[in-house]
Order: structure tokens, then sequence, then C-alpha cells
């Protein structure tokens, strides 16, 4: 089994290549959807996250508004960091246990771990490969306002979070365009997942 940590700035396309791998036969663990698991109403990491950040940034229903808590992290680096000690080792624990649930099952799969932080984690350690998808920042800015309803300034702050995409593209194994047309995009994705199959 071969685990690949698929990772790029906001808004570049990482979803949709992670996507596009699968159809190509990967099996896809997303560390957006393992978070946002962990953080269910009731769950240790939701309790921790009420008490630090105050009943304020629930819905009704009692599940965290993402929005809500976006907004307080993203103008806070120090409060940031204390959702990311929270959030973190609870997803990593479980992304292990899937991969190993995986590694049983099929002892050839390519494991494609989607995840935002992976350099900024130290994750990249955990990975036999890396992919780095890319995009220019004014591209991400108008996917953060379109797909998240951001100004332009809430989009700058989201993707100034992040570790820049230049030295992301320095660490990577491999890098694609997360702005290519699709058709050409899965060209690519398509090659890489057999090269990354021989391995």
């Amino acid at each position: 089994m071969i685990l690949i940590g698929l990772t790029g700035g906001v808004a570049t396309g990482k979803s949709t290549v992670a996507k596009m791998f699968e159809r190509c036969g990967a099996v896809v663990i997303d560390a957006d959807q393992l978070a946002r698991e962990v953080v269910r109403p009731g769950k240790p990491a939701w309790r921790e996250i009420v008490s630090t950040f105050g009943r304020s940034i629930l819905n009704p229903d009692r599940s965290i508004n993402r929005h809500v808590l976006g907004t307080i992290v993203f103008h806070d680096k120090t409060k940031l960091r204390r959702l990311e000690r929270i959030i973190h080792p609870r997803v990593a624990r479980e992304q292990a246990r899937l991969t190993r649930q995986v590694a049983r099952k099929d002892p050839d799969a390519v494991v494609i771990y989607d995840v935002p932080l992976l350099f900024e984690s130290g994750i990249d350690k955990r990975v036999d490969k890396t992919i780095v998808v890319t995009a220019d920042r004014e591209t991400q800015i108008t996917r953060l306002k379109n797909r998240n309803s951001l100004t332009r300034s809430e989009a700058l702050r989201r993707i100034k979070s992040q570790m820049p995409l230049r030295m992301k593209r320095r660490r990577a194994d491999h890098v694609l365009d997360g702005t290519k047309q699709p058709r050409r995009l899965a060209r690519d994705i398509n090659q890489l997942f057999k090269y990354v199959q021989s391995l």
C-alpha cells in the first residue's frame, strides 16, 4: 500500500483532484470530513471547542457553526493554533485507523490523504509521497468569494493563514495545476496515478 498526502492552498482545486484520483481507483481519506466527524455535538473535541470559544459558535442544533468559528480564528493566530491543537491529534488518529483498515482489505491500495495542512502539521513525514495542487492567487480569491461568500479581504486572510504555495511547491514530490481544463487535469492525474501504482 502507498499513502500519498494531497494538499494545496485554499481553493486551489484540491477536492476536484481528490475526486479524479478516486475515479482512477484510489481510496481517498478527507481530513476535512474527519474534522467534521470529530467535532459532532457531544464528542470530546466538541466539548473542548465550546469550552474554549463559547456557545455563540453553535447552531440551533448544537453543531458548530464553521463560518462563525472561522471568523474568530482567522482573525487571531493564537486562537487558530488552539483550535488546531484540539482537532488535529483526533483527526490523525482517525486517519491512521482508516488507513490500517484499507491496508488490511487491499495491500496494494493507493490511499490519498486529502489534508489542507500537510506540511504545517508535519503530516508529510508520515506519508510516502506528497502532491501539491496550485492555483494563482486571483483564482483562489475568486473561488473563495463565490464558494464561501467571503469578501476579498476575508479571502486573503484565509489564504495568508496557510503556508505560502511557493514553499509547498518546493517541498512537494509532485505538483498539479488546479486551474487546468478538467480534461487536461484528468489526463495528468491518470498518468500520475499509474506512476504511483508502479512504485
